[in-house]
């Protein structure tokens, strides 16, 4: 009897290291899309109901489960190498955000067999980098430091022409870098520019502080003038008054005397003689 027991027992353990040997247990978590793959038989691929959410159990001898994600992702790439248009060789370290179209992962594994971080590095970024280098063809290297964001936002056009099946990009950053005698002769324009704007804004300075003098000398000398006129017009009153009251000649004595007597008084023939200047 506990032969027999032994032997059950022995067969539930057995069992159960079957099941686990050969069935797994996975779980899709929110956000994810999970599709089950049958690895063997006439159906190996993604059949029509494949998609799975929650948890989900299968056979791991011949089914697998992959798990892709439908909000946005975020990828910083490796340094490239590119070729502008004149044969200039750049380099860029391009970062982007994807998504993948829900609808259409089922449809993506069947042509592309892979996981999603393979996807990534593989056929995702062929579709970058080659998007980048077929723009590149069209710009030169001026034209790319000068108008970098079109030449990213036609870099992302590009791309998405080539993934819009199943995935969309966005807000893609090329970080190109150019060579090394292209920096160099951006840094020696910039610099012009610089110096070319410096000299304007000294030259407008300049400009200014020679209009404030020029304004301040015709207002010195309009004041000039003016007190000239003024001048003027009083010696011409002062005439004006000598010649209508010949009196106004000792008026101007009186108010200039001091009341003091001339302490000498000059004498010659009959006598002395002094001002009247009661008159």
């Amino acid at each position: 009897m506990q032969k027999k027991l032994y032997i059950t027992l022995a067969c539930i353990i057995a069992s159960l290291i079957l099941i686990f040997a050969f069935f797994g247990c996975e779980r899709i978590d929110a956000g994810n899309v999970g599709i089950k793959v049958n690895m063997t038989g006439g159906d190996k691929g993604v059949s029509k109901t494949e998609y799975v959410t929650g948890w989900v159990f299968y056979n791991s001898a011949n089914s697998r489960i992959y798990e892709f994600p439908i909000s946005q992702q975020h990828i910083d790439y490796e340094e490239a190498s590119i070729v502008t248009k004149g044969g200039f060789v750049a380099t860029i370290k391009p970062s982007f955000n994807y998504s993948i179209n829900a609808g259409n992962i089922g449809d993506m594994f069947q042509n592309l067999r892979v996981s999603v971080k393979q996807m990534e590095q593989g056929w995702l970024k062929n579709a970058i980098i080659g998007s980048v280098n077929d723009v590149a063809n069209r710009y030169t290297v001026d034209s790319i430091f000068n108008h970098r964001e079109n030449f990213e936002n036609d870099i992302v056009k590009e791309c998405n022409k080539r993934v819009v099946r199943w995935f969309t990009v966005s807000q893609l950053r090329t970080n190109i870098i150019p060579p090394k005698e292209i920096q160099e002769s951006i840094i020696a324009k910039t610099r012009a520019i610089q110096e070319e704007q410096a000299a304007l804004s000294q030259k407008a300075v300049v400009a200014a502080q020679a209009e404030n003098e020029l304004v301040t000398a015709r207002k010195d000398s309009a004041i000039q003038v003016m007190g000239a006129l003024a001048e003027a017009k009083s010696i011409s009153v002062k005439q004006q008054a000598l010649q209508q009251s010949p009196q106004y000649v000792d008026l101007i004595k009186a108010e200039r005397w001091n009341g003091v007597l001339p302490v000498y008084q000059l004498s010659g023939g009959g006598g002395s003689f002094l001002f009247n200047l009661n008159k």
